[in-house]
């Protein structure tokens, strides 16, 4: 009974305030008496309250409509920012006494104390006769509560899912479709034009995805030179190949047909954002360009019905070479 007793007195203080000190005398101050600023306090408090109505009103931002007011949410985060520094800085001109002492830097006092502390330190251990292995034991017990204080930060994105970056929505036997969702058969590929595609089944939201857009082509087969490990990946000269161009990420929107052979270039997948130009017939080769690596390559084959499908998925990971593109290896097929 007496702690809740303490707990409500406590309580009370915190909300009523304590009684006001006596005003000391200037011969007992250690910070020299300075007179008050009512209008410098009125200017901070004018800047807290506006410090929190930009803070609220980023509140409100973020949680009506966030994706389509960004300008708004660095605005009101911004202006709360400025708000609070132009007060603090208020505070410190204006409302804090300061004083300058010149002095010279005093010489090192005690210097047998602190030796003795050291002593103190070094003999208070003697009782430990594991000191390597409590120190192990320490150092174990700080990394792994430092490890829990982290973990929450894994729910703000896929910080350690390695695999979601590695995962594709291509499957054997996944029919190519439209942005309409309508499936393409091998008689409507024609040569000289390029096509996107998508894997049937899969939401708008999906589409986004790095690995999911592919362009197809049509080449004559004659044409093809392509490596023997995508060997079997053209349909009767129809190829796929990612659209995300393997430098920046970028869409490929734009195919070098050759109209005029044997003067003509070769036909070239054309990244518009910095040229990186990959070349279909040999299994998606940098040409031209700073894309560090190929297009990769999608297998089709044709089923009964005239329709295409995908034989599996991307012969290496899709996108730009992010850190671990090289390293990891698709697993979902």
């Amino acid at each position: 009974m007496s702690r809740f007793r303490d707990w409500l007195v406590s309580g009370a203080l915190l909300v009523v305030g304590r009684r006001p000190r006596r005003p000391l005398d200037d011969a007992r101050r250690l910070v020299p008496k300075a007179p008050p600023n009512l209008a410098a306090e009125t200017l901070v408090l004018l800047l807290f309250g506006l410090t929190s109505l930009s803070a609220i009103g980023f509140v409100l931002v973020y949680a009506l409509d966030p994706p389509a007011q960004t300008q708004l949410l660095g605005a009101t985060l911004g202006l709360a920012l400025l708000f609070l520094a132009l007060a603090l800085i208020v505070v410190g001109q204006k409302l804090v006494v300061t004083e300058e002492l010149v002095e010279e830097y005093p010489a090192p006092e005690h210097p047998h104390e602190q030796a003795l502390v050291g002593e103190l330190i070094e003999e208070s251990g003697d009782r430990l006769t594991r000191k390597g292995l409590f120190k192990l034991g320490l150092l174990g017990a700080g990394g792994t509560l430092g490890l829990a204080l982290l973990a929450p930060v894994v729910s703000l994105g896929p910080v350690f899912r390695v695999r979601e970056y590695l995962t594709s929505p291509w499957r054997k036997g996944r029919r190519l479709v439209d942005d309409k969702g309508k499936p393409y058969k091998a008689s409507d590929i024609e040569a000289d034009n390029f096509y996107s595609a998508f894997p049937e089944g899969i939401t708008e939201t999906q589409k986004e995805a790095i690995e999911a857009p592919v362009l197809l082509i049509r080449l004559p087969e004659s044409a093809l030179s392509l490596p023997p490990e995508l060997q079997g990946y053209d349909a009767g000269g129809i190829l796929a190949y990612s659209k995300i161009c393997t430098h920046a990420g970028c869409a490929i929107s734009m195919y070098r047909a050759p109209l005029f052979q044997p003067d003509e270039p070769k036909p070239a997948l054309v990244c518009p954002c910095h040229y990186s130009t990959f070349d279909p017939t040999d299994g998606g080769s940098v040409v031209f360009g700073p894309a560090g690596r190929k297009l990769p390559m999608l297998p089709l084959t044709v089923d009964a019905r005239g329709y295409l499908r995908a034989n599996g998925d991307f012969d290496e990971a899709a996108g730009p070479s992010w850190w671990g593109v090289r390293i990891w290896k698709d697993t979902s097929s």
